[in-house]
């Protein structure tokens, strides 16, 4: 089974595609991982990376592309990155999206990176729009459009196990065998 959780920055994606990956026994398989591995290929630091991608989309589209390709050849894998659900397209079983209103998601990334929680708000809404441009640009993807996920959670509303329970629910739920159909991934412009 392949699964994909996807959210916005401090929507709590890394812990919760961690903590359902090792309770299921798959392979979690992160964005941000790929992101860093990609960033030691190349010999750079992360932060010198991450400024080199604002400016030379290949980097994002190498990600994309790993993504992508980790979603067709590989099984009993939590995929997790702001675009899994996207990327993973027809080959994800289940697609999760995990949110949280930005004031709850700027203090939990003020906490973590340890900044203040204003500084996170404006950092991360300018991350949020900037995303949004590329992903529309390189691939035709509408971020905000979240009809392709079968799960949307608000992670503000419950702790982290609650939020856990809500989705190994729905994991344990799922049965191929009657499934009447996976919302499709259309229009997306899979060009690497």
């Amino acid at each position: 089974m392949l699964i994909t959780v996807s959210g916005p920055p401090g929507s709590g994606t890394s812990t919760i595609a961690d903590r359902l990956a090792a309770q299921l026994g798959y392979e979690h398989v992160s964005g941000g991982d790929i992101f860093r591995t990609l960033a030691a290929e190349h010999g750079m630091s992360l932060s010198g990376f991450n400024e080199l991608a604002e400016e030379d989309d290949a980097i994002d589209r190498d990600l994309d592309r790993r993504l992508r390709e980790t979603a067709a050849e590989r099984e009993n894998v939590v995929l997790e990155s702001r675009l899994a659900g996207w990327m993973a397209g027809e080959h994800a079983d289940l697609r999760i999206w995990l949110d949280a209103p930005i004031d709850v998601r700027a203090e939990r990334i003020a906490e973590r990176e340890e900044k203040t929680p204003e500084q996170a708000h404006t950092e991360t809404e300018e991350r949020e729009a900037s995303e949004r441009a590329r992903y529309a640009e390189y691939y035709g993807i509408d971020f905000t459009d979240l009809s392709i996920y079968d799960l949307a959670v608000n992670t503000a509303r419950w702790d982290e196990d609650g939020v856990l329970d809500l989705v190994v629910n729905a994991v344990d739920a799922y049965d191929p065998n009657t499934d009447e159909g996976a919302s499709a991934v259309e229009g997306v412009a899979y060009e690497f």
